[in-house]
């Protein structure tokens, strides 16, 4: 009710209208001591002439109206009402009937302005939300590094980041020379020591609701008021129903950005990684920012300005400066907000969401509180230097110790072939938020994005119908979805190997059926059997039929396969720039029972840190290469013994040319149908490993049975063994000699003696959470084997490092 104001209570105290006029205009309480002459009916009069703000806890006994809208504007004088925005910022009675009543002259401006914010946003169109949004005063920060202070700009002035970036106290507009005394050196109004107290927030009537975003383009399809933004700064040019059920991914309308960005879920979108909610803390936000729990649209607002700014410029270092200029709010709030930018972005930065990837800093990116004094990194594989190349740039120091004379761990490139053939790891499995995909745009690296056409060539040289293919694809995960339902009820010692389990499930199939798979359909299904051995590192009777794709239950990559045809040891290599490695230093115990941790390496030498963080291969724990002091707590140890050691291995020949290219079509690659159900994994998929068609190579995998098979074949006999396969596809034509080859052997190599992690029979996921957590705050863990989400890839290691840094500068 604008005319109901409650009677106000008497004051104590009456200081004439001219006493402490700037102290009160600040909104600040002053007691003085009333003169002695003051009478009762002077302090009449002085009641009709004040009146307190009716917000319980404001602390403003005298507000001032800023709107200055109506002629008969009460200033800071008397009003029937206060209305209260925050406890500096307050508008009158008068004010409110000027933009209320449908007579007044401002009527037609709230009226328009609550016609857009109605169409546009999800919050009521209030008269108050109307004064914040178009009627308060901005505020701005001097640039002077030595001033700083904050300042109201006039109303008529706009706030725009280019203003915000040049600001200087007394600085004048339309091109007005500033004359007179330093304007540096005028005192920085009350109100905004203020803001910085903690309650100051509490007593804010409306959210802060920011204009022009950097994160409007990515959140187009949301109401921009559940997001942190304006619905009256809504500067779409589609509806919101039309992008709401609209197919176009948002950011491809936007030119320049990475199509492989997609930091917000879309309305309506799930299980897509590394993917936040615009419009919702996850539940590490609302643990580190409590305060926001009841109503997180600041919060919102600047995460997602964060969030936005970072993926359009992923190759400089974000600063809180940066994002500050960005901040169009009117109001306090905006002096509230660039206060709080600091901590969002400090937060952010230690989780690896911003300033990450391959970035070289020169000024630590987190206040010293977030410093480790030292931290040694054993293994300087992709966990290994994701985590030094993090700790580094928040400021800590870090040695990195490695047992091989290279770094880089299983991920090793050769280019003795004429192309970068990864020995280890090349291919990323879906793009979309992978941190791979950052470093390479960081580089301005392209991937080579992998079809999806895979011909399945028999031997003999016939090319399968594409529809038994089809066919017994349908099968085959059909076959798998039944063990889904058969686990659903199962505990952990009820597992068995997913072999015997698919076994089963396929024999009851065919019984009930009463349907017979041809020969040929039979091998198509060996081919797709060693897929999925390729997938789990390991014979399916290794594999638990319970947990073998328990990290399915998680959002994962999605988008684009690609081959990183320059490798991934260009990125790791990059990563490493800067760092304290020592190479040829395999360490041999960790004695962590004092307040120091000390690592002592085979020759002898020893170092010490307050933590060390562990990144060696999953088989070099089980098989104790590191003694620990104390040893490891059971349950940790337990963990480690319940999860398997897989391996693949690799062949690449060079031929003369490219004696496949008529056949495949270009294809970047083609799969080979066993024979026999004892030659499944052998060289069941062959890669083309030069998408340009410029050199000849091949890639091709070992898998499954297949690997003990090869483990004592000379690398000649190998290579013979598959040129004869490729002999059999391609019948019709002469497959050459080799003129280069190699042969990879993980299972023999000192260091790493596996592919990668699965989880065995009778095991379960949750033993990657148990390799993760640290022992005594002291001795930390990462690696693909420490990731339940994404095990078994780069992606996952490189994660497990960026996870342990934010870990150790938090502690």
């Amino acid at each position: 009710n604008a005319s109901g104001a409650r009677r106000a209570k008497k004051r104590s105290s009456g200081e004439s209208p001219g006493d402490g006029q700037t102290l009160r205009s600040s909104g600040r309480q002053i007691n003085s001591k009333r003169k002695a002459t003051d009478t009762e009916e002077e302090d009449d009069q002085s009641e009709k002439k004040y009146r307190k703000c009716e917000k319980a806890g404001c602390s403003a006994t005298y507000p001032v109206c800023f709107a200055s809208a109506s002629e008969r504007c009460a200033k800071n004088g008397y009003t029937s009402r206060w209305y209260h925005l925050s406890c500096g910022e307050h508008f009158c009675n008068e004010c409110f009937d000027h933009y209320y009543r449908s007579h007044k002259d401002g009527y037609e401006i709230f009226a328009s302005w609550k016609k857009v914010w109605t169409s546009n946003g999800k919050s009521e169109p209030s008269l108050k939300a109307f004064m914040a949004d178009q009627q308060l005063p901005f505020w701005v920060q001097c640039t002077k590094p030595d001033c700083r202070k904050w300042r109201q700009l006039t109303k008529e002035i706009q706030l725009t980041a280019s203003l915000a970036a040049t600001y200087r106290c007394g600085m004048k507009f339309n091109n007005i020379k500033s004359e007179g005394p330093d304007q540096c050196s005028q005192p920085e109004d009350l109100r905004v020591a203020e803001v910085t107290d903690s309650w100051w927030h509490s007593m804010l009537i409306l959210p802060p609701l920011f204009k022009e975003s950097p994160a409007s383009p990515f959140l187009a399809a949301y109401y921009p008021d559940c997001v942190g933004m304006s619905p009256s700064g809504s500067t779409c040019n589609m509806s919101l129903s039309e992008l709401r059920h609209c197919d176009v991914q948002i950011f491809t309308l936007f030119p320049g950005l990475c199509p492989y960005f997609q930091p917000f879920y879309q309305p309506n979108e799930c299980g897509k990684a590394l993917c936040v909610r615009p419009d919702m803390m996850e539940l590490d936000e609302l643990y580190e920012f409590p305060e926001f729990s009841r109503d997180p649209t600041m919060y919102l607002a600047l995460r997602n300005l964060i969030l936005a700014s970072w993926h359009k410029n992923c190759k400089e270092m974000l600063t809180s400066q940066k994002c500050a200029l960005h901040i169009i709010v009117r109001g306090l709030v905006r002096v509230r907000c660039v206060q709080e930018m600091d901590r969002v972005l400090n937060f952010m930065t230690r989780k690896g969401l911003i300033n990450t990837g391959v970035l070289a800093v020169k000024r630590p990116l987190l206040p010293e509180r977030y410093h480790s004094k030292n931290v040694i990194v054993i293994g300087a594989g992709a966990s290994g230097l994701a985590a030094a190349r993090q700790l580094q740039n928040f400021g800590t120091q870090v040695v990195v110790l490695e047992a091989r004379e290279r770094i880089g761990g299983r991920v090793w490139d050769d280019a003795s072939l004429g192309v970068t053939v990864g020995r280890g790891a090349q291919i990323v499995n879906g793009c979309v938020n992978n941190p791979i995909a950052l470093m390479c745009e960081q580089m301005g690296i392209k991937m080579h994005k992998l079809g999806e056409r895979c011909d399945l060539f028999q031997e003999g040289g016939q090319v399968t119908d594409p529809a038994i293919d089809k066919r017994m694809d349908f099968h085959f995960n059909a076959i798998l979805d039944v063990v889904s339902e058969w686990r659903k009820d199962k505990s952990q010692n009820q597992d068995t190997p997913l072999g015997e389990k698919v076994q089963e499930v396929k024999k009851n199939f065919l019984q009930e059926s009463g349907i017979q798979f041809s020969e040929l359909e039979e091998k198509v299904l060996q081919f797709h059997l060693s897929n999925l051995e390729y997938a789990c590192g390991s014979t399916l009777d290794q594999v638990s039929a319970r947990s073998w794709d328990h990290n399915e239950f998680f959002a994962q990559f999605s988008g684009d396969h690609t081959l990183l045809t320059k490798g991934y040891s260009v990125l790791l290599h990059k990563l490493a720039e800067g760092l304290d490695i020592r190479t040829k230093c395999p360490v041999q115990a960790i004695d962590y029972s004092g307040d120091v941790v000390k690592v002592i390496s085979s020759n002898g030498s020893q170092w010490t840190a307050q933590k060390v963080l562990v990144t060696v291969p999953l088989t070099l724990l089980q098989k104790n290469v590191i003694q620990f002091n104390p040893p490891l707590p059971e349950r940790k140890l337990k963990a480690i013994h319940s999860l398997g050691v897989g391996i693949i291995e690799k062949i690449a020949l060079q031929f003369p040319y490219r004696f496949w290219d008529n056949k495949i079509q270009g294809a970047d690659y083609f799969g080979h149908i066993p024979p026999s159900p004892d030659k499944r994994g052998m060289f069941s998929v062959f890669y083309d490993m030069d998408p340009q068609g410029k050199q000849a190579v091949l890639m091709s995998v070992i898998t499954g049975d297949a690997v003990p098979a090869v483990r004592d074949m000379e690398d000649k006999e190998v290579v013979d063994e598959c040129v004869k396969v490729l002999r059999e596809l391609f019948k019709e034509q002469e497959v050459p000699e080799p003129l280069n080859y190699f042969v990879t052997r993980w299972s023999k190599d000192m260091w790493s003696q596996m592919s990668y992690s699965f989880v065995k029979t009778g095991g379960s996921g949750e033993a990657y959470d148990i390799l993760a957590e640290d022992v005594q705050g002291k001795v930390f863990f990462a690696g693909e084997a420490t990731n339940r989400h994404f095990p078994q890839t780069v992606t996952g290691a490189y994660l497990s490092g960026v996870r342990e840094a934010s870990k150790m500068a938090a502690m």
